[in-house]
């Protein structure tokens, strides 16, 4: 048998890390049984339906590197792979479930719905849906007044129903317990265990792996699967993901949750694979770091945790910052290029999300940043610069973005001063006349290289009796205006003997006129 997985969101919003998970794992169990994987969007609720969704979706697959055998863009055989344009095959399971005298009619309308509700509420006794006879005379009244009706599938008493889930183990669950379901709206439209049972069963699926909140869904479903005949496929329900050092579900007023966040941030591809990856499934216990075809080798459902995993952003940013150190100098150029290049919207968006309180506010927010989606060209004079940056952070750089933090003072003449760094470092006894004399200094040293430049201001250091710490503090902030960064003499020679003549000249003019 051929293994055949898929993953059918909803285009209602921005992609959630944790549904991108259980779209990784279905995609891993394919991948690793040479099997298909399946992209179906579930768009049967349009009033929830969100138009940029759906690009979302697909970008945030492509990006991952995560295709699809079958779905939007690629086609195949069992398609329409849109839940909204496979209306046909709805229509003739309901002929199909209704000749079978398991479906009837719902005239009831919310109000008495509502009714029902309260009075076993009264009576303490837990409410269950169930069908009430109609006389013929009733059914001609609202046939006669177009009175519109839900079709409810009539669930029968007395039986226990058993998942035997892949991940969660045996679950039963009695049909007593459980009301007689909607599958078809009054609107005409279907409803999700309805549809995703029907579509499971066209598409052939073999493997049913989503999250846990669905499986309060598998026990109706199971009735569908046995009414209409379809074979049943195999059921894992994966754990959600928790909070940061919690066991609450994951959600927006937890910081980011969207994985167009993590692309924002330049997160790498191959970083976030892993990440989701080791969030609910090991390997053994002490392996972390696996590059995507160690994944397909090795993954089984049999080593995902049936707890919730916590969402753990240190580990993620650690797990990044070990594939940031594989990435070859050319690919960081560019990776960190469009932010230098579009600093002030990134540091805008960046503050921007800070200052809510709950993310995403607005459509707007949920997009990949437009300069990230065409980076612009770099020159080669513009790419030795990154280069020479880049080398000189070292392991520092962990995210693209943090080249804006970082190092921006290497791209733009504009100095701008940390305050704390200035208070510290330049606020200090003899650090206007020890400038001066690194100004001179750099005006005449020859080669301008870090070597030179390492050995002259020591030597100065040494000759003015000062500690080389203070002097190299204090030139740092003159020609940076940080006071953290990569080695000094290495920024000296990335920004040039003029550009560092001239910022320690206006530092010079900074703390005399502050002074005075």
């Amino acid at each position: 048998m051929s293994v055949r997985t898929r993953f059918a969101p909803s285009p209602t919003g921005f992609l959630h890390i944790g549904g991108v998970r259980t779209a990784l794992f279905n995609w891993l169990l394919a991948r690793h049984h040479g099997g298909r994987f399946i992209l179906r969007i579930d768009d049967t609720d349009q009033q929830r339906h969100v138009d940029r969704a759906v690009s979302l979706i697909l970008d945030g697959f492509r990006w991952l590197g995560m295709d699809w055998d079958e779905g939007p863009e690629v086609g195949g055989e069992h398609g329409p792979y849109f839940q909204s344009q496979r209306g046909q095959l709805y229509q003739d399971a309901v002929q199909k479930l209704m000749a079978a005298g398991v479906v009837y009619r719902d005239y009831s309308t919310e109000a008495e719905r509502a009714a029902d509700k309260a009075a076993a509420e009264a009576e303490k006794r837990a409410y269950r849906f169930r069908r009430k006879p109609l006389t013929n005379a009733q059914l001609s009244q609202y046939e006669a007044e177009g009175r519109p009706f839900a079709l409810r599938f009539e669930v029968p008493p007395g039986r226990t129903l058993v998942l035997d889930d892949q991940i969660k183990g045996r679950v039963e669950m009695k049909t007593d317990e459980v009301s007689d379901f909607v599958i078809v709206r009054p609107d005409g439209s279907p409803l999700y265990n309805f549809a995703s049972v029907v579509d499971d069963a066209e598409m052939r699926i073999t493997h049913v792996v989503r999250a846990e909140e669905h499986l309060s869904n598998t026990f109706p479903q199971l009735l569908l699967f046995e009414a209409l005949g379809y074979p049943l496929p195999t059921f894992a329900h994966v754990p959600y993901v928790a909070a940061p050092g919690s066991k609450k579900k994951l959600s927006k007023r937890d910081g980011a949750v969207g994985l167009h966040e993590f692309i924002n941030d330049g997160y790498l591809p191959e970083g976030m694979l892993n990440y989701l990856a080791r969030l609910g499934w090991s390997y053994d216990d002490s392996s972390e770091i696996f590059s995507k075809a160690e994944l397909i080798e090795k993954f089984t459902l049999d080593r995902v945790n049936s707890s919730p995993a916590s969402h753990d952003p240190d580990k993620l940013y650690w797990i990044q910052g070990e594939w940031m150190k594989t990435a070859d100098l050319d690919r960081k150029v560019r990776l960190t290029a469009p932010y230098i290049h579009h600093a002030d919207a990134w540091t805008a968006y960046d503050r921007g999300r800070k200052d809510r309180k709950e993310y995403p506010a607005s459509a707007e927010d949920q997009e990949i940043l437009p300069f990230l989606r065409e980076p612009a060209e770099v020159s080669d004079a513009e790419a030795d610069r990154f280069k020479a940056v880049i080398e000189a952070l070292g392991d520092r750089l962990k995210l693209a973005s943090d080249i804006v933090k970082l190092a921006r003072y290497f791209f733009t003449e504009e100095l701008t001063y940390d305050p704390d760094a200035v208070k510290k470092r330049l606020k200090k006894e003899g650090v206007p006349e020890i400038l001066a004399d690194i100004e001179a200094l750099l005006a005449e040293v020859e080669p301008f290289d870090l070597a030179t430049l390492e050995d002259r201001i020591k030597s100065y250091a040494e000759s003015r009796g000062e500690g080389i710490g203070k002097v190299v503090n204090a030139v740092r902030v003159a020609t940076t205006g940080q006071g953290v960064g990569p080695g000094l003499y290495d920024c000296l020679v990335i920004l040039g003997r003029e550009s560092c003549i001239r910022r320690i000249a206006q530092t010079r003019r900074m703390l005399a006129e502050s002074s005075s």
